[in-house]
């Protein structure tokens, strides 16, 4: 768990809490990293942190929407051949 401060587009950003969750290797050197982050406000978010070689993708997404993407994916994982 990590606390930090940050500042985006010049102005301070509320202290967060960062919480691991999960590391998965996903396929073709890529790395996909699931962070529980809480704000003082108490705002509660999914961070999501896709690592494909140099570049990296950082989304933060609500309750609502990880239940609604991780149906889908649910859904389409269970119709894949494994």
């Amino acid at each position: 768990m990590a606390i930090g401060r940050g500042i985006c587009g010049g102005q301070a950003v509320s202290d967060e809490t960062v919480t691991p969750l999960t590391k998965i290797a996903a396929p073709y050197g890529r790395e996909v990293v699931l962070e529980s982050v809480e704000h003082e406000s108490d705002l509660r978010m999914l961070r999501i942190r896709i690592r494909e070689g140099r570049r990296f993708t950082v989304m933060d997404i609500d309750a609502d929407t990880a239940e609604r993407w991780s149906t889908v994916m649910s859904a389409w994982a269970s119709k894949s051949p494994h």
